[in-house]
């Protein structure tokens, strides 16, 4: 099978399917990760003068989104992934028209809860390609868009902002609703993928095949909630450090000291795809101890240099641990339903960022700016010690692709 494109009964899965799926998950999550850094100058609108609910209302979407992922995921092996993706992109809509119209703070705490529960734009991207594609074309697919994911969170902030002079980040809701619009319409013209578990179905018993995963399905939701527990930690306090460390600086120079590792990402993500796909257990040991390394650094750094330095030390492990867990995604994958796989993957990533918010809140709180990457730091060195532990132990084989 060649990662550029994967034959299905009757149509052509290509590169181009691909990037217009990476696509349209970029245009359509600008609002959902553009738009939250903004609650504090939102809610005040609302009635909460003092943007008191922007903390517990940052999470809302993550919570309810974890919550649903499974069951959509489920719901798209039985009814069909595009229609899902579909049913993903215009329940963003919904939501973000309600959220720009919203008058009151309860209305806009349901707009909320709708964009968490109706949407799942990512999960329902991953299906669709899971059950289209498999092997180190998935994996390359999977690095892709979390590329889509790394951009808009560069990116679509910076736009906000610029359209702030313009229109209230509040009623950008509203105008940002036509994104998704638009990415349903294109992805309507997009084939309904035939599982690759199905196709398997129709192969001679004699050339069924018993596969053994690099890792189990719980070792990779565990890895998964661990990375994303790890680095997003660092996430919401980074520019209180950074004011603490280097005062007067900049929010333009704090915003591109947030997106460093990020563009990391950005720029070598295919190159370490290719270099590791065949050994993930490896990437993801490094990766972890690059972001143990990188946020244990964080706590210390006390000049520009050494910020950045540290900063692209993170990238490095940001990138080595999203490339092998789509590496490991793609390879736990194969003769699963994708829809339901990937829901319960995206459960885990959400419930990680949801435990790392309460986390470096509380931490902050308590120890200062500082406490909320040391904490990851220390959960990155548990998890590397894990993987260690366990990577001679030979995962139990939960998998068998089957003819009957």
């Amino acid at each position: 099978m060649s990662a550029e494109t994967l034959r299905l009964p009757g149509s052509a899965f290509s590169r181009g399917h691909v990037q217009a799926v990476a696509g349209c998950y970029f245009v359509a999550s600008f609002a959902a990760l553009g738009l939250p850094p903004y609650l504090t100058e939102i809610l005040p609108e609302l009635g909460d003068r003092g943007a008191r609910w922007a903390g517990v209302l940052y999470v809302v979407p993550t919570v309810f989104g974890a919550l649903g992922a499974p069951l959509w995921g489920r719901l798209a092996d039985r009814y069909g992934r595009k229609r899902l993706l579909l049913r993903a992109q215009l329940g963003l809509a919904v939501a973000f028209l309600l959220a720009g119209w919203a008058d009151s703070l309860a209305t806009f705490t349901v707009a909320l809860v709708l964009q968490g529960i109706l949407g799942g734009t990512f999960a329902a991207s991953n299906g669709y390609l899971g059950a289209a594609l498999e092997g180190p074309a998935l994996s390359k697919a999977l690095t892709l868009m979390q590329g889509s994911a790394r951009a808009a969170l560069v990116v679509a902030p910076i736009v906000v902002g610029s359209l702030s002079g313009w229109l209230s980040p509040h009623r950008q809701y509203a105008l940002l609703a036509v994104l998704p619009l638009t990415a349903a319409l294109l992805l309507a013209a997009l084939p309904e993928p035939e599982s690759v578990a199905q196709e398997l179905e129709t192969v001679p018993a004699t050339n069924a095949v018993d596969e053994t995963p690099v890792i189990s399905l719980k070792a990779l939701y565990a890895l998964e909630f661990a990375f994303v527990f790890s680095t997003v930690i660092s996430f919401p306090y980074l520019i209180a450090l950074v004011d603490d460390r280097l005062p007067g600086t900049s929010p333009t120079l704090s915003g591109v000291l947030f997106a460093l590792p990020h563009l990391c990402y950005l720029v070598s993500a295919l190159a370490v795809h290719s270099a590791f796909r065949g050994r993930p257990r490896t990437g993801i040991a490094l990766g972890f101890t690059c972001i143990a390394l990188g946020l244990a650094g964080h706590g210390v750094a006390g000049s520009l240099a050494e910020l950045i330095a540290v900063r692209l030390l993170l990238g490095v492990g940001l990138t080595l641990g999203l490339v092998c867990l789509s590496v490991l995604a793609a390879d736990c994958a194969k003769g699963r339903s994708p829809g339901g796989m990937f829901g319960s993957l995206e459960f885990f990533s959400k419930a990680g960022a949801v435990a790392a918010g309460v986390a470096a809140a509380v931490g902050s709180a308590r120890f200062g700016p500082a406490a909320p990457v040391l904490t990851g730091s220390a959960a990155a060195a548990v998890t590397v010690a894990a993987t260690l532990l366990t990577s001679k132990v030979p995962p139990m084989n939960h998998r068998t692709r089957r003819s009957r």
